[in-house]
């Protein structure tokens, strides 16, 4: 049987299609997966993704610990509240998982995990702290709803006691703060302003149902998706997985390469693909023909020998065409064919971001 979340009761009741993802009983939609999509671009929308897993870090060794098992340094968070992305690499530069870590407290990091890897990350870092003093505690008590859009601060604030409402003006991207027991953060995956609220399980319900009181609308893990890749987000599983390395996935800015010094797992092996130089890069695709462009598609290019991969494809709400993320030998550029069902379809290669605040970005590589 699959998992299911605090609001599961929540989504029937709101008429939501639930499918399966991770092991988990999710909404898909509540009727209209780009009618969520535009709630969350035009005004403020709430998702529940309760499923992904909360892992606290603490003991005197979690800074050494942190800076070994991740690629970021998090010796550069030095403000309680303060936020990195990251990855945590094999051995072999793959990556194991994307994650947000935060800065808890004196010697304490709050780390969010994917929830189709969270066992197998669980077990690795206790693997990995053999040779540490650290204490890694799975919070399964905890809930997470993120509030994502342009009037998504006001919307929370609506909600919200004095003090979270203040805390909340004065969050910059990529902070957090815990006042009672919500750990807010301002953090998110659709491109658009917002926090992501970390609150016990058993009151979950209670702040869904007063975010919807005040027009907040329920959005599904379609729209989420549809949301993250026009924003150029890589998605777990698809994008990135154990035998991708960063370099190829468009995230060799996660990596701190200084100190030379922190041997952080993976990093031999990223220094040599570094020093060989990656022969496969991630980039976007446009396809204003009609279609949709989908994962596992072949593209190929023009005069360039090899030929790349679609890791995720949809039609864009917010552009009115298909776009996708690609994975290409480093020599494409400009304009590239994808195969269609047998069709040579022509798209444009671009830098792989679509939107961001509502705004078409779209770039030429």
């Amino acid at each position: 049987m699959a998992k299911r979340t605090p609001l599961y009761d929540a989504h029937l009741k709101l008429g939501a299609k639930i499918v399966d993802f991770g092991g988990w009983d999710m909404p898909l939609h509540y009727g209209s997966q780009v009618e969520e999509h535009h709630q969350v671009r035009r005004h403020a929308g709430v998702f529940d993704v309760s499923h992904m897993a909360v892992v606290d870090i603490a003991g005197s060794d979690s800074l050494p610990f942190l800076r070994h098992v991740l690629a970021s340094d998090v010796d550069r968070l030095k403000t309680i509240g303060k936020a990195q992305y990251s990855l945590m690499l094999n051995p072999r530069g793959g990556v194991k998982d994307d994650l947000i870590v935060y800065l808890a407290g004196e010697s304490r990091y709050r780390l969010v995990i994917n929830c189709g890897t969270a066992a197998a990350d669980v077990e690795w870092l206790r693997e990995q702290s053999c040779a540490f003093g650290v204490d890694i505690a799975p919070r399964p008590d905890l809930a997470i709803l993120a509030i994502q859009g342009p009037e998504a601060l006001a919307r929370v604030r609506a909600v919200a006691c004095a003090e979270a409402g203040a805390a909340i003006d004065t969050l910059s991207p990529f902070s957090a703060a815990q006042v009672g027991t919500w750990f807010i953060a301002r953090t998110g995956y659709t491109g658009e302003d917002g926090v992501e609220i970390i609150l016990p399980a058993e009151k979950a319900v209670d702040l869904w149902q007063r975010l919807l009181a005040v027009g907040v609308a329920p959005v599904g893990l379609g729209a989420r998706d549809t949301l993250r890749l026009e924003a150029g987000m890589n998605l777990y599983g698809s994008d990135m997985d154990e035998t991708t390395s960063p370099l190829t996935a468009n995230l060799g800015w996660t990596i701190a390469w200084q100190p030379q010094d922190r041997d952080f797992i993976g990093r031999a092996a990223l220094e040599s693909e570094r020093q060989a130089g990656p022969r496969q890069k991630l980039v976007g695709l446009v396809m204003e023909a009609r279609g949709v462009l989908r994962a596992h598609q072949t593209v190929t290019c023009d005069g360039v020998a090899g030929q790349g991969e679609i890791t995720s494809g949809t039609f864009s709400p917010t552009l009115g065409y298909s776009i996708a993320l690609a994975r290409v030998p480093v020599a494409f550029e400009g304009t590239a064919q994808v195969d269609i069902r047998g069709r040579q379809v022509p798209v444009t290669i671009v830098k792989p971001c679509f939107v961001r605040h509502g705004q078409a970005v779209v770039n030429q590589e």
